[in-house]
């Protein structure tokens, strides 16, 4: 696989931004929570500090280290998907990293899914046909680089490679539906493989570790099973099924105090309790269903996107509904979609990206959602941006864009 790079100077940053190194934030559960938040908020218009002109993707946007990192893809000359890294004072390009990879007739072809993963001094990133590459946060030099389809027997699925990848220790996980292994390990220092395992295919969901009773659980969602796995061999510790049309296994799970939820567009919302055994807990089938966006949890509640009645919050134990927004909040679409994170979970104030561009923030309480204020910053999208300190970055199919938000 022939990749290529351009790189460009660049001087240090007069400012330093908090992290977003990684899909939905610091630590991967849409927490925000920055500093300093003024009283008077819903009346500071976000300024735009900067635009870029990118291409299209569906990937999420992160940052680390002043540097704000996305991926996109180009048709012409040659058909690439591409990872840029941009100054996240000034907007300028430092570097970017291309490599080929053709679409075919992959159904909502428009450029790659994932986020990528900043650790530790490098970028990990996973292409939409399978290509994953760790690459040099500072110079963008490729450091190793594998095709997971040609080199371990990795299937694509129709909407092709979406989970970001995700680090482990001195690991890489990858939800790729190998040959013979659902998530497959690479050592991140060098690419080789380290283990595989879990019996689906690829579904389009980032894995999650979690700690239940004491022990980690790599929980890997899957388009017939919840999947956990154990992160330091693969071997696999328990199976749920829940086979689904389509194979749109998307929406991150959440996992609170022994309980595990799933939600899925066709078949519902399935609450899991963790124990020696796993058992259902409650189902809902028609009136609980996520697609693509990722709930929030305070209090026993759970904040999610219902495929046809807009943000919801229900109980975690019981499923037991407590209001719908009526699809206020993010236009009502056969595929609806928001990025949901806690800006100030202490006060219940969230702030999200909808799907027309537009930042709204709200407050999120068990017994109603208020909005605060609603301002325009990008066009279309459904991709996830960074939250960062009092900033927001955000993509769409055509540009990058930075803005203060106070």
């Amino acid at each position: 696989m022939k990749y290529f790079l351009v790189a460009f100077l660049f001087s240090p940053l007069a400012f330093a931004v908090e992290d977003w190194p990684r899909w939905r934030g610091p630590n991967a559960d849409g927490g925000w929570n920055p500093q300093d938040i003024p009283a008077d908020l819903a009346r500071k218009e976000p300024v735009r500090l900067w635009k870029q002109e990118i291409s299209a993707g569906f990937g999420g946007v992160t940052t680390s280290n002043g540097r704000v990192y996305v991926m996109d893809r180009l048709k012409t000359p040659k058909e690439v998907e591409r990872l840029l890294c941009f100054d996240a004072e000034s907007g300028r390009n430092i570097w970017q990293q291309s490599w080929e990879a053709s679409y075919g007739s992959m159904e909502y072809g428009t450029g790659p899914r994932s986020s990528v993963n900043v650790t530790d001094g490098k970028v990990y990133a996973l292409g939409a046909t399978g290509v994953a590459l760790c690459l040099d946060a500072v110079t963008g030099q490729v450091l190793w680089q594998v095709d997971t389809v040609k080199n371990f027997g990795a299937k694509i699925p129709k909407w092709g490679f979406a989970a970001s990848p995700v680090i482990d220790g001195n690991r890489v996980l990858l939800h790729v539906g190998a040959k013979a292994g659902s998530v497959i390990a690479l050592d991140k220092t060098s690419g080789k493989e380290v283990w595989r395992g879990g019996p689906d295919p690829a579904g389009y969901c980032t894995p999650e570790i979690i700690s239940h009773a004491g022990t980690r659980q790599l929980i890997a969602w899957g388009p017939e099973h919840v999947q956990s796995l154990d992160p330091d061999s693969g071997r696999v510790n328990w199976l749920f099924p829940y086979k689904i049309t389509y194979g749109v296994s998307i929406a991150q799970p959440l996992y609170r105090d022994g309980i595990f939820l799933v939600s899925g567009y066709w078949h519902g919302a399935k609450a899991l309790q963790l124990g020696k055994s796993v058992r259902l807990l409650w189902e809902n089938q028609t009136e609980i269903c996520g697609l693509m966006s990722a709930p929030l949890y305070k209090d026993g509640v759970v904040y999610m996107l219902d495929k046809t009645r807009g943000l919801q919050a229900f109980e975690l134990k019981t499923g037991r509904i407590l209001w719908s927004d009526d699809n206020t909040l993010t236009p009502k679409d056969s595929n609806p979609q928001m990025s949901l994170v806690w800006m100030q979970e202490s006060t219940n104030l969230a702030a999200l990206l909808n799907a027309s561009g537009e930042l709204v923030y709200v407050t999120l309480k068990p017994e109603k959602c208020e909005e605060l204020a609603r301002w325009q910053i990008i066009g279309k999208t459904w991709a996830h941006p960074a939250f960062a300190g009092n900033r927001i970055f955000a993509r769409s199919d055509k540009e990058l864009s930075s803005w203060r938000l106070w």
